[in-house]
């Protein structure tokens, strides 16, 4: 997206700037003082998803938001960065260079996947293991002929290049835009509809999400996930349509520590139809388990 036509009208604009580090001019929203928040938003959104919930973390903690490579306003700088383990080492050195020590990574869809393989990576880097919270979480692989299939039609997309061009829905299309959330299992207010339909209007960010989806693969972080040392908290919605819960529920049962939370009546973008509430999980999730770590050590 353009920085300087769409930024003024984006939520929460005051806090954006421009960060560049290695290999990818990052957009980053960030407020506060306080033990650091990491949020990561899933595939095809941006920062504006986490403008509810950002001003409620804030209360007490760093809050920092950024858009993924390609997405948003963040500019790619270097072919083939898009993947999982590609992003989570570029946020590493993200993190290490504005020296941020995050006490929790909260991640939105594949933005869970990112916060899992990148608080692996900071454990020997910022001397503690970042919690993780996923909310409604990409974890799963497809199965059969589709999982086959998926990556191979999203990686002809990609390097097809009016691709990009044949995917964006026009300028300001609330109507698709409308039947695409609704097709995750949630509901949203116009505002939120009208930011979607900004993002699935501009080019660059589809060709962004496009380039994600080519170069995406969970083989790694599934095989590794049983021997992580991560704390996790899953958020699912039961209405959410594009993670089955159930999964959710199935790989928590293969970790060391994680749990799960299900939230009645709320699809994938739980955290933009509730976001008090997704908050409040949040916090307590992080505080709490942080207050009782100190209480044991004062007790010791």
């Amino acid at each position: 997206m353009d920085w300087e036509r769409h930024l003024p009208r984006w939520p929460l604009a005051g806090l954006s700037r421009q960060v560049t580090v290695a290999p990818h001019r990052w957009h980053v929203q960030e407020c506060s003082e306080g033990e650091t928040l990491l949020l990561i938003h899933g595939a095809g959104a941006s920062t504006h998803s986490w403008r509810d919930m950002i001003p409620l973390l804030a209360v007490g903690h760093h809050v920092v938001a950024l858009d993924l490579p390609g997405q948003g306003f963040t500019r790619v700088g270097a072919r083939g960065r898009y993947g999982l383990e590609e992003t989570a080492e570029d946020l590493e050195t993200l993190c290490i260079d504005r020296g941020w020590s995050p006490v929790a990574l909260v991640g939105h869809s594949a933005g869970a996947a990112v916060a899992l393989r990148l608080a692996d990576r900071l454990s020997g880097r910022i001397g503690q293991t970042p919690k993780v919270v996923g909310i409604n979480p990409a974890l799963s692989q497809f199965e059969g002929p589709a999982g086959r299939l998926y990556p191979l039609f999203a990686r002809v997309l990609a390097a097809t290049p009016l691709a990009a061009a044949f995917f964006s829905f026009g300028n300001g299309n609330i109507a698709k835009a409308r039947s695409l959330i609704g097709n995750t299992g949630s509901q949203l207010n116009d505002e939120g509809l009208e930011l979607y339909a900004r993002l699935i209007s501009d080019r660059d960010h589809v060709d962004g999400t496009l380039k994600m989806m080519a170069h995406w693969s969970l083989d790694r972080l599934l095989s590794d996930l049983p021997d992580l040392a991560v704390d996790c908290l899953f958020i699912t919605g039961a209405q959410d349509r594009a993670v089955p819960p159930d999964a959710i529920e199935d790989l928590a049962g293969r970790m060391q520590s994680a749990r799960v939370v299900r939230l009645p009546r709320l699809g994938h973008l739980l955290h933009e139809e509730q976001p008090e509430r997704t908050a409040r999980l949040v916090l307590d999730f992080v505080d709490g388990a942080r207050a009782q770590d100190a209480s044991a050590r004062e007790g010791s």
